[in-house]
């Protein structure tokens, strides 16, 4: 039949114009097409010709990207346009049923065209920022508006009302086109671009005016946000080349840490009352409450749309069909091919407003988290959050970390895990009302379509929620505990790998070991349990997600908040004060609990003079510089400080004291007891933020003997040194804490205890060049914490502190006079008088051994590099030789030897079930569907009653057989999935505890602690908690899909042929994202870690930042690392929203093509529901598909780390003897034989000791001296086999040490190290761990190391709790308790390598007595750091470079003027 425009009937009056042009309908249809028409004829040319050269350049300068007024407004109303031009075309179709009417359904088409064309002008022209050119488009709406209205006007005049679907959409458009046209004048009004004399210049937002600013969301248009294709050239681009930081550039500044701080920081300064304190909460509601209350009202939309899909499968099984000129409004959704594509808008519209809820409320909480963060470092809620907690952190006090209130574990704990849960609390949020509503829409909808039986469901649902309800408590009690036993876990694994050393060495590694697996079996009982409640609320599963997700998140947003809102402020009180720097009055001071440390503290610190604090081991001489620094909590009393001006180091003034205590002092250098060091360059350590002066930081750094240790590492002082300073010695750790404090330009230097960890010559160097001429030249007031009396002589004021008290104060002149026993008691500790003028001995470069253990260390790492490097330059090579494609397959290829590694660890009976069960599953799940469709399709309505009720018969049991299998094939499938889980979890963590442990020491020195507990806190957390959701997930999404798949091609074969391009689409879209998904996941852990890095070493060092006065350039850094992982995440977020709408608009494709396809073939109403039905899951579970295979790609890579670690190799600790031919009390005697002992610590390295032979006969006291760097720590290992003993042998009572079990060996020994090592729990524990001993012999040790009324003291005595490291005790202190440890033993044979470094010399002494008398009878290796230690032993054995230079009585060694030992003992008097 032939088309014609208005129709081909015969004797039709489409043509007639007897009553006038306008009363003729064909006449008006063709009216409406002119505005169409001039709108395509005038925007074309521009589009092709105008813009055409520049779109390439439009893309890359975003910097002109600008929103004319009411953009987003346009943009909506262009939408709602498009969508009812489609009804207006769909109801002049179905209309046209009786002949060719073109005019019913042209102009409608042209307007579709038109209204695209439109919106693609617009676009071009805001880009390009001119404005002129929307003058076509004003004119096109206002003709639009003309032309609708004449119809409208036509169609009342004829009395077709509101009842008639054409009348409706004609009414819409008008209202449309005017306001679009309202759009337009406001355009103009604001931008005066037309009509005005000086239109007005505006210039793009700063941000887009910064091309570093990459994440382009809040400024592309709607469709772009809508749909997210602005993230295209970046998703696309990674399938190429890897996503790099530098790619992903900067934050837009709204989304800034600091922006967002500010912005909490406001609202939470708004509710500043004295009557009530303010609420984090409302201040939350008050600066992110907006974004909140629009992710809501999006997720409503979402919601209420999700409701037209069951609708309109309705309409479409019911098959009716009608055809009229002018509809009525309801005939329309009648037609199952309108509804067929009704339903595919309201999908996509649909999921648009849910991918667009969800982003807002993700952008929403990482702001808030950032936020958080940063206020928590400044003063005291990912992005926002942040910024909260660090500002809290650099204003903790002290006492909470030293006595255990505070831990580093809980400060990352918070940091890492606690703000990401109030941030996914916030993405959860809508789900608290959404929820109900979408509750109560379905059982009305089912109450439609099923009568009271709908009742009946609701009524069951209501009877399960208490059910629901109490696994939800139970899950969050849960996860509560594992989260404790896995932090449990995380802090005994931190101190079996910080004391890994002395394990080994006390054989105790397996002690320990034990104590970790029992917290370990402990956290997997509470994942077991876990496992079922998830295994129990899986039947009703979106309960579940409703109910105890959103308990779990709420419990830890509370604790969370409670726990940083409860921590006490201890402000810091200063006075300005004039005749001196610093003075103290009446000063009571404590850490904390209700007794003083320091009591009645009346001194002063002289301006520009060196100031000495001497006493003993504990008297508080740390404590009193860091109550001076404000530190610790001031009972009573003042602290008053000088107010001369800070740029002036060298003016003095007599400023009266402040009547009125101030918090502002100036900047300290201060050089900490316990040595701090950033993950930065050397020289970045020393600076320290100051201004770099070549000739000062030259000067430093010869004062502090630097130079030869950095003339060792790989780029001298750009060298990283690691994690602490991982790759450090103690005392080189300890001189660039010191090179740092004297770098520092201040008034005032505090050194605490810094030659603790120094050698004699390295002491005297620092004292002279760097205490006595680089600051006292200079004028600087320093304050002095020491153990060396030697240097008593050149101080120009001494504070004697005993038990918390100053015992006295003055000169030492002074102190002579006064107090006459006292000066005698330090004279008699001074075994060096003028060491100046006795050094007449040759010296090496001292810390020779440090520099050695320097260098093996980088030695061996740059093998291990050079090693990866040429690993890396094959991988290259094989890339050259292969073609891009071969590169990117690589890439996206999903690591299935690690899934074949996990699913084996947890073990193949375990598979086989998940596999057969998740089958037998879906397959039930599939046949219930299938029957129910069956049982609808089968029509009862013509049957008679009886027989109605025996068709009824036959269908109930077979179903209810069905739903009890499904029901319980549930229970089995989600069971097995979570302990597939747990077994290979359990595997995985023992066999690396076990491989860690039971490495060679040699591993530890070359392997980064961070690295070490990386694989048991993070790796281990994500094997353990997040693969088997992912698998679970996949698993049940996948086979989802292909069961959907699988029914719809079964009802509508047709289907297939659909599915082949929906097939490619779908590669591709997974291709594509599971590379770039891969790239910005591991930006976002890898810019994470510098963060929590961050937040760890400010944690560490708080002491010395706020000395310092740096807390404003470490926020800064807190706030660029903050901002640069929440670049990372967003694009992340950005990259999931991306697929999640493509995914989700395929979805809609198969939804529409399966009613399409059942329309045309004509299927059963109930097999047709039934293929609808599985196409609207498809929708639901195609995005988890790739998001779980992305997800678990990313996961997997923990596996693949833990896998590495598992190849490590072990000690031997088997030995070629058996245990049962080594005597129960060896050694009996302690005899030693050194038989041409040759040793290394790595086959890679040189020997450290050479063909040593010595011979020690039993009961005898060895000292052995020697150079720093001699062997003398190395022998001391050889004799528990801990380093590599490649020749030669060593004999301990007539047995091959070599040839003997390493846990006979190491038991039977003792040693105490110069590293002190205590471990968290009692002080019993830390004494004898093995439980061997009874009271008297522990209380017995305690009193030989001088520590038994201290520990009486303690409230529970042995019982007494030791916080993590033993920071509630000195360093001097621990060291004693190591000492004790190793009298508990009281083996035959006792190792002291440099035992009493880190204890003053009084305590020494009565210890080295001690040690002469409880071991009389024991033979006693000696490492000596004071060569005065071992003038009185039977031996002395002097090395040198590895080789024994002399061997003999100390007296006879000591007659050789000319001898090593001579010249040593000379040195040290």
């Amino acid at each position: 039949m032939a088309l014609s425009f208005c129709g081909n009937d015969r004797g039709s009056i489409a043509y007639s114009v007897d009553n006038g042009v306008l009363d003729n309908g064909c006449f008006v249809d063709a009216l409406n097409l002119v505005p169409h028409v001039f709108l395509l004829f005038i925007t074309f040319p521009i589009l092709f010709i105008g813009w055409g050269s520049q779109s390439s350049k439009v893309q890359i300068h975003h910097n002109t990207w600008l929103h004319f007024p009411g953009h987003n407004l346009r943009w909506i109303l262009t939408f709602t346009l498009l969508f009812v031009h489609v009804c207006e075309i769909a109801e002049g179709i179905v209309s046209n049923t009786w002949s060719n009417h073109l005019h019913l359904f042209m102009p409608a088409l042209m307007g579709f065209i038109a209204a695209t064309t439109s919106v693609v002008y617009y676009h071009n022209i805001e880009t390009a920022n001119f404005p002129k050119l929307l003058l076509a488009l004003f004119i096109y709406w206002i003709l639009a508006f003309i032309t609708k209205m004449i119809k409208l006007w036509k169609f009342a005049e004829a009395s077709l009302g509101v009842q008639y679907l054409r009348f409706c959409i004609t009414a819409l458009l008008v209202v449309l086109y005017g306001l679009l046209m309202a759009v337009e004048i406001n355009v103009i009004r604001v931008r005066k671009y037309v009509f005005f004399a000086n239109p007005q210049r505006v210039k793009p937002p700063e941000d887009l005016q910064d091309l570093g600013v990459r994440f382009l969301q809040p400024f592309v248009n709607l469709l772009s946000k809508a749909t997210y294709w602005w993230m295209n050239p970046l998703i696309i681009g990674a399938h190429k080349r890897p996503i790099e930081l530098k790619k992903i550039g900067k934050l837009p500044i709204a989304m800034r840490a600091l922006t967002n701080y500010m912005r909490l920081k406001d609202s939470y300064e708004e509710q500043r009352d004295p009557d009530k304190s303010p609420s984090i909460w409302k201040s939350m509601y008050r600066a992110f409450g907006g974004p909140i209350l629009l992710s809501s009202t999006f997720r409503y939309m979402a919601d209420l749309l999700g409701f037209a899909g069951p609708l309109c499968i309705s309409g479409i099984t019911a098959n009716m069909t009608f055809g009229v000129y002018f509809m009525f409004s309801t005939e329309l959704l009648q037609n199952t091919s309108v509804l067929a594509v009704l339903l595919f808008l309201a999908l996509v519209l649909q999921r648009t407003f849910l991918q667009a809820s969800y982003y807002v409320t993700i952008e929403t909480g990482i702001n808030l988290r950032g936020a958080l963060l940063t206020r928590f470092y400044f003063i005291s809620l990912h992005y926002s959050l942040q910024a909260m907690i660090y500002n809290k952190i650099l204003r903790l006090s002290t006492s909470n970390m030293s006595m255990g209130e505070m831990t580093l574990g809980q400060i990352n704990n918070l940091v890492a895990i606690e703000t990401n849960q109030l941030m996914w609390f916030l993405f959860l949020c809508p789900n608290l009302w959404a929820m109900p509503v979408q509750i109560i829409m379905g059982v009305i909808l089912l109450y439609y379509l099923l009568g009271n039986s709908a009742l009946i469901g609701a009524g069951v649902i209501l009877l399960l929620a208490p059910v629901q309800y109490l696994i939800a408590t139970k899950l969050a009690d849960t996860q509560k505990s594992t989260l404790d036993y896995s932090t449990d876990r995380l802090k005994k694994t931190t101190e079996i790998l910080k004391g890994i050393k002395l394990l080994k060495l006390y054989a105790w590694e397996n002690i320990f070991c034990d104590r970790v697996e029992e917290t370990r079996g402990k956290e997997l009982t509470s994942l077991k349990t876990f496992a079922l409640y998830t295994s129990m609320s899986s039947m009703r599963a979106w309960q579940k997600q409703l109910v105890w997700t959103e308990m779990k998140r709420s419990y830890h947003v509370h604790s969370a908040l409670c726990w940083f809102v409860s921590i006490i402020l201890n402000p810091l009180v200063f006075v300005c004060i004039g005749e001196c720097f610093i003075q103290v009055n009446d000063g009571f001071f404590t850490w904390g609990s209700n007794l003083s440390t320091l009591s009645d503290i009346n001194i002063r610190i002289p301006t520009g003079q060196l100031t000495m604090i001497v006493g003993q081991v504990g008297c508080g001489k740390s404590s009193l510089l860091l109550a001076m620094l404000g530190e610790m909590q001031t009972i009573s009393g003042k602290v008053y400080w000088s107010k001369y001006p800070f740029a002036n180091p060298f003016s003095r003034c007599g400023i009266t004291p402040s009547p009125h205590p101030i918090k502002n002092r100036y900047s300290v250098a201060y050089a900490a007891q316990k040595s701090w060091l950033l993950n930065a360059t050397v020289e970045e350590n020393i600076t320290f933020g100051s201004h770099f002066n070549k000739q000062r930081y030259k000067a430093v750094i010869d004062a502090c003997s630097l130079q030869p240790d950095i003339d060792l590492l790989p780029f001298g002082d750009q060298t990283e040194i690691g994690e602490r300073g991982i790759n450090l010695s103690g005392g080189q750790r300890q001189r660039i804490c010191v090179a740092r404090a004297l770098y520092q330009n201040t008034n005032i230097v505090f050194l605490d205890d810094p030659f603790s960890a120094l050698d004699i010559d390295l002491s005297d160097h620092l004292m002279q060049e760097g205490i006595l001429k680089f600051l006292q030249d200079d004028k600087r007031t320093v304050v002095l914490v020491t153990h060396k009396l030697q240097y008593l002589i050149h101080a120009d004021w001494i504070i004697a502190m005993k038990d918390g008290s100053v015992l006295r104060e003055g000169t030492l002149k002074d102190i002579q006079t006064l107090d006459v026993e006292l000066y005698e008691h330090w004279k008699t500790l001074m075994n060096r008088q003028d060491q100046e003028l006795e050094k007449e001995t040759e010296m090496e470069s001292q810390t020779t051994l440090e520099r050695k253990t320097l260098r093996r260390a980088f030695y061996s790492r740059e093998a291990k590099n050079q090693i990866d490097d040429e690993d890396e330059e094959e991988e290259v090579e094989e890339d050259d030789d292969d073609n891009m494609s071969t590169t990117t397959s690589r890439r996206s290829k999903i690591p299935w030897k690690m899934c074949c590694r996990y699913l084996s660890s947890g073990g193949f009976l375990m598979v086989f079930l998940m596999v057969s069960s998740k089958l037998a599953k879906h397959s039930v799940m599939v046949a219930i569907d299938y029957w129910l469709a069956a049982w609808t399709s089968s029509n009862p309505h013509c049957c008679f009653l009886f027989q109605m009720l025996s068709l009824h018969r036959s269908y109930v049991p077979v179903f209810i057989i069905l739903c009890g299998a499904a029901i319980a094939l549930c229970l089995i499938t989600s069971l097995t999935v979570e302990f597939l889980g747990v077994a290979a979890a359990t595997n995985l963590h023992h066999n690396l505890l076990n491989k860690i442990i039971h490495a060679p020491i040699r591993f530890f020195d070359v392997t980064p602690l961070g690295q070490i507990l990386n694989r048991f806190s993070a790796d281990t957390n994500i094997i353990d908690q997040h693969i088997p959701p992912t698998l679970e997930s996949l698993t049940r999404s996948t086979l989802l899909c292909l069961s959907a798949i699988g029914v719809i091609a079964f009802v509508t074969p047709a289907f297939l042929i659909a599915l082949v391009p929906l097939a490619v689409a779908f590669y591709f879209i997974q291709k594509y994202f599971r590379v770039a998904s891969k790239d910005l996941q591991d930006l976002d852990d890898s810019t994470q870690l510098p963060l929590l890095c961050h937040f760890s070493e400010t944690a560490e060092g708080l002491t010395t930042i706020r000395a310092f006065r740096h807390e404003a350039r470490f926020k800064q850094r807190m706030l660029e690392l903050t901002d640069t992982n929440n670049t990372a995440y967003l694009f992340l977020s950005a990259a999931n929203r991306w697929l999640e709408v493509r995914t989700d608009y395929l979805g809609a494709v198969i939804v529409l093509t399966a009613a399409v396809a059942a329309i045309w073939t004509s299927s059963q109403s109930g097999l047709v529901g039934l293929g609808l039905t599985y196409a609207l899951t498809v929708t639901n579970y195609l995005n988890w598909v790739v998001r779980n295979l992305a997800d678990l790609e990313v996961q997997m890579a923990a596996v693949k780390k833990v896998n590495s670690f598992l190849s490590t190799e072990s000690e031997n600790y088997e030995g070629s003897m058996d245990v049962s031919q080594v005597p129960e009390d060896w050694p009996q005697h302690g005899e030693i034989k050194i038989q041409d002992l040759c040793v290394r610590y790595d086959t890679m390295l040189k020997p450290v000791l050479k063909h040593v032979n010595a011979h020690i006969n039993p009961g005898q006291k060895v000292g052995i001296c020697g150079r720093t760097g001699s062997g003398k720590s190395s022998l001391s290992l050889a004799f528990f086999n801990m380093v590599d003993v490649f020749e030669g042998k060593i004999v301990i009572d007539g047995i091959d040490i070599c040839k003997l079990p390493l846990q006979t060996l190491r038991s039977r020994l003792s040693i105490i190290l110069q590293d002190p090592v205590l471990f968290s729990g009692s002080i019993r524990l830390n004494l004898d761990p093995e439980c061997t001993c009874t009271d008297d012999r522990l209380w017995e040790a305690l009193e030989i190391a001088q520590l038994k009324n201290m520990v009486k003291a303690h409230p529970g005595g042995l019982d007494a709790v030791v916080t993590e490291g033993g920071e509630n005790f000195s360093v001097g202190q621990r060291q004693l308790f190591c000492l004790a440890r190793a009298f508990v033993r009281k083996s035959s044979i006792l190792i002291m390598d440099e035992a009493t470094a880190s204890i003053d010399m009084a305590t020494e002494n009565i210890l080295q007595k001690v040690v002469m008398t409880a071991f009389a009878d024991r033979t006693v290796v000696t490492i000596a750091h004071r060569v005065h230690t071992i003038l009185t032993a039977d031996l002395v054995v002097v090395m040198k470079r590895g080789s024994i230079m002399e061997y003999g009585k100390p007296e006879i060694l000591m007659e050789q003027e000319d001898g090593l030992f001579a010249s040593f003992v000379k040195a040290d008097m």
